[in-house]
């Protein structure tokens, strides 16, 4: 049996599969090796181990945020063997996992918006460019976590309009001194930060939030330069990401205006990845 994961920094999906058949599917808290420390990360794949009665695991196929390096892929496989001892692991970073669940075995440009960002170029079978990605303290454009840091920007600053503040405040009843030690000595600062764009989503008609949002979104397109990185007109461009789908419609009018046209918005990429194994497996 083949298990699939696809572990962004705030959840992670998982999906037992035996030949094409879906023997399991389910859901554990997330994480990225960047900022999660070990014995995190060793609850969650063994919550993962435990949540499939122990069947036999021959492929196991990980997906994660955090793992586009050398160091971390070794990370993840050392975890996994400690738990599922006799499988096969590959480690992929989630960039991958969003070009194999918008494509497929075809050419095309992969985004990726949920609680962090990233970008990339994908031939069918590769990855042959990515933009480097900074993390939720200097980059992240476009992300839950940027839209939650604008957000409590305005809000402290006086910035958001007054009926907003006040929705807010009867919400969160937020005051500096929680929201700075839950930014600076939380383990999940970038997850904290981006629950603050659910506050977003539910006030999307108000123009002070579409401005906001579009902002967001024009930031993540300059920053990664889409249409002056190699990312041909030609290739399709889609998204994926809790965010992307969300917010579909600001994001659909952005990329208009750049004359960037989006052949699709995945809310995650695990009912790609099946479908992505399941015609490698036919």
């Amino acid at each position: 049996m083949t298990l699939i994961c696809d572990c962004g920094s705030t959840k992670a999906e998982w999906v037992l599969l035996n030949g094409n058949d879906i023997v399991k599917r389910f859901i554990t808290n997330g994480f990225n090796p960047n900022f999660t420390d070990n014995a995190t990360i060793n609850d969650i794949i063994c919550e993962a181990k435990n949540s499939i009665d122990n069947q036999k695991v021959g492929n196991i196929c990980f997906y994660g945020s955090g793992c586009g390096s050398d160091g971390n892929q070794l990370k993840m496989k050392l975890v996994f063997s400690k738990y599922f001892p006799s499988a096969k692991t590959a480690v992929y970073p989630d960039s991958l996992g969003a070009c194999h669940a918008l494509f497929g075995r075809n050419a095309g440009v992969a985004c990726i918006l949920g609680t962090g960002s990233n970008a990339c170029v994908y031939d069918g079978e590769k990855i042959t460019q990515s933009i480097v990605s900074l993390g939720f303290i200097l980059g992240d454009e476009g992300s839950g976590c940027h839209i939650g840091k604008r957000i409590v920007h305005d809000y402290f600053y006086k910035i958001m309009p007054e009926d907003l503040r006040k929705k807010f405040n009867e919400i969160y009843h937020l005051d500096r001194d929680t929201l700075l030690k839950n930014v600076y000595h939380s383990e999940t600062p970038s997850r904290y930060l981006a629950e603050f764009a659910k506050f977003a989503h539910e006030n999307i008609d108000n123009q002070y939030i579409i401005n906001l949002v579009k902002s967001c979104f024009d930031e993540f397109l300059a920053s990664f330069r889409l249409e002056r990185s190699g990312m041909e007109k030609s290739k399709p461009v889609g998204f994926v990401g809790s965010i992307a789908f969300a917010f579909q419609g600001i994001l659909i009018q952005v990329l208009e205006n750049q004359h960037i046209t989006c052949s699709k918005i995945l809310k995650n990429p695990m009912d790609g990845l099946i479908e992505y194994y399941k015609d490698a497996i036919a």
